[in-house]
C-alpha cells in the first residue's frame, strides 16, 4: 500500500495556483509520491499533469464537486485522463441525510455519472462521513444500502476510518465487509481532547492502526491517504510529515 497526501488537509494552502503549486513540492519533499486532489483552487488537467511529473508525483484519486460530477462528467473523465487518475470521488452526498430522501436523490441522480465513469474504464468513489452509518427508514445502515443497491465495479469507496470510528462503527470490520471496494482509504487518528473527539496525526491518537490497515491490505487497498481536516492551529504540512513518518515506521511506502 502507498501512503498518499489527501490536499483537503492543506487546501487553504491551494486557493491559487501558485499555492497549489508549492503544495505538491511541499508533499513530495516529505517523501509522499501520490496525492488526492481536493478542495483545492480550479486547475486545468494538463497544468495538473504537469504539476504531478515534475515533482515526482501521481494523482490517486480526486474529489469532485457534487454538480460538476453529475452534470459534467465527461469532461471530468477527460481531465482525469490526462493527468493519469483512474478514481474519480465524490466527498459527501449532497444533503448528507439530513432528510432521508437525500439516499433516493444520490442514487438516481449519480448512478449515470457512475455507468459513463465504468465505460471509460474509470471508477467512482465514494467518500463516508459519519452519517452513512446511521439506519434508515427500513432498519438497514445506509452504507449496507449503499454496498448491495451498487455493484462494485460500478461504485468503490474512498473509507474514511475516522468517520467510520466517528459514526460508531468498528473500522477494521467495515474494511473486511468492503473487501475488493476500498482501493483508497483516508487516515487520520482520533485523540480524546477535553473529553471530545478530536482529530491528530497518525499515530498520535487511539485508532487500532495495526488492525486497521492489516484490514485494509487484506481488502485490497492500494492508497493509504492521510487526510486531517482540522489541524488546531498547527502547520498542516507538520501534521502530514508527522502522519507519514508514523505510517513509514510500521512499513508503509
Amino acid at each position: 500500500m502507498q501512503i498518499g497526501a489527501q490536499f483537503y488537509t492543506v487546501r487553504e494552502q491551494c486557493q491559487t495556483l501558485e499555492g497549489l503549486s508549492e503544495s505538491l513540492k511541499k508533499a513530495a519533499d516529505i517523501g509522499y509520491r501520490t496525492v488526492q486532489i481536493s478542495g483545492t483552487c480550479a486547475y486545468e488537467p494538463e497544468w495538473l499533469r504537469e504539476e504531478l511529473q515534475k515533482n515526482g508525483l501521481t494523482c490517486a484519486v480526486t474529489h469532485t464537486a457534487a454538480d460538476t460530477l453529475a452534470d459534467d462528467t465527461g469532461r471530468v473523465i477527460a481531465g482525469h485522463e490526462i493527468f493519469g487518475c483512474r478514481y474519480i470521488g465524490l466527498g459527501m452526498m449532497p444533503g448528507a441525510l439530513h432528510d432521508p430522501a437525500d439516499y433516493g436523490a444520490f442514487t438516481r441522480r449519480f448512478r449515470p455519472a457512475m455507468e459513463k465513469i465504468r465505460a471509460a474504464g474509470k471508477l467512482f468513489l465514494y467518500h463516508n462521513h459519519q452519517f452513512e452509518f446511521m439506519r434508515s427508514p427500513g432498519g438497514k445502515i445506509y452504507l449496507e444500502r449503499m454496498v448491495e443497491e451498487f455493484p462494485a465495479d460500478l461504485l468503490g469507496f474512498t473509507f474514511d476510518t475516522y468517520w467510520a470510528q466517528y459514526g460508531g462503527a468498528d473500522p477494521a470490520q467495515w474494511l473486511e465487509r468492503l473487501s475488493g471496494r476500498v482501493p483508497c482509504i483516508h487516515v487520520k487518528d482520533m485523540a480524546c481532547v477535553d473529553a471530545a473527539p478530536s482529530m491528530a496525526p497518525v499515530g498520535e491518537g487511539n485508532l487500532n492502526w495495526s488492525r486497521i490497515l492489516a484490514a485494509a491490505e487484506q481488502a485490497g487497498t492500494q492508497y493509504v491517504l492521510v487526510e486531517q481536516d482540522d489541524c488546531h492551529g498547527e502547520d498542516p504540512f507538520d501534521c502530514l510529515r508527522r502522519s507519514y513518518a508514523y505510517l513509514r515506521s510500521l512499513g508503509l511506502e
